[in-house]
């Protein structure tokens, strides 16, 4: 495995090169599966959230639409989130990052030279459950998807705006469980809207699958 360290208290020289290095790294990830004709989507969000759920979710959905998935599975330790996708019949990676919690441009690199890039339409991008470190390292994905759960509070967004600032599409799931931990939906969507104007807001149920079919529809718009 191979990562990139980074230090928080370090010269902002220093910082900026290591962020010049990972987007350069992501626009030669994006360029790749463009050439492959694979289209990517980052899924961030909390651990919990619903992030495999909703790959778990939307796999059959693309299935069905003659689309063939892949992912990445994002994580600090382990394997259980990647064992759920590979349970699925579709071509995984698992991707460790040891102490960081986030993925890496240079991480998803290698973890893209290990898929069969012409059987994939669509790769999903599991990240590490994080709502903040994640925010500033692009891995070469066209669009970005944050998805919070009504069981974080209602003011989870509020906590995290720079998550929603840089993200196409936010996804509220766990709906059905608002009501018994108080949780405002409202609220929610209005936050996310409020940091930034241009993002797409769903609810969904992933339990059920309550919401999934216009969600995909719009990951694809």
């Amino acid at each position: 495995m191979i990562k990139l360290h980074y230090m928080h208290h370090i010269d902002v020289h220093v910082e900026k090169d290591v962020y010049d290095v990972n987007n350069r790294i992501a626009d030669a990830n994006a360029a790749r599966l463009k050439e492959h004709g694979v289209r990517a989507f980052d899924l961030l969000g909390a651990i919990g959230s619903g992030k495999t759920a909703l790959i778990e979710r939307l796999v059959p959905l693309l299935k069905q639409r003659g689309l063939r998935a892949g992912a990445i599975a994002g994580d600090v330790y382990g394997d259980d989130d990647f064992k759920r996708i590979v349970a699925l019949g579709v071509p995984a990676v698992n991707a460790n990052t040891g102490k960081e919690c986030h993925l890496d441009a240079h991480l998803v690199q290698h973890a893209i030279e290990e898929l069969p890039l012409e059987e994939i339409d669509v790769l999903f991008i599991e990240n590490v459950g994080n709502l903040v470190c994640p925010t500033d390292f692009r891995l070469g994905a066209e669009k970005r998807i944050v998805i919070v759960s009504a069981t974080e509070g209602d003011d989870v967004v509020n906590k995290h705006p720079m998550m929603f600032r840089g993200s196409s599409i936010g996804v509220i799931n766990k709906i059905d469980l608002a009501e018994y931990v108080g949780a405002d939906l409202d609220r929610m969507e209005k936050d996310m809207c409020r940091y930034n104007p241009e993002i797409q807001v769903f609810r969904t149920n992933l339990k059920t699958g309550a919401g999934t079919e216009r969600l995909l529809d719009a990951i694809f718009r």
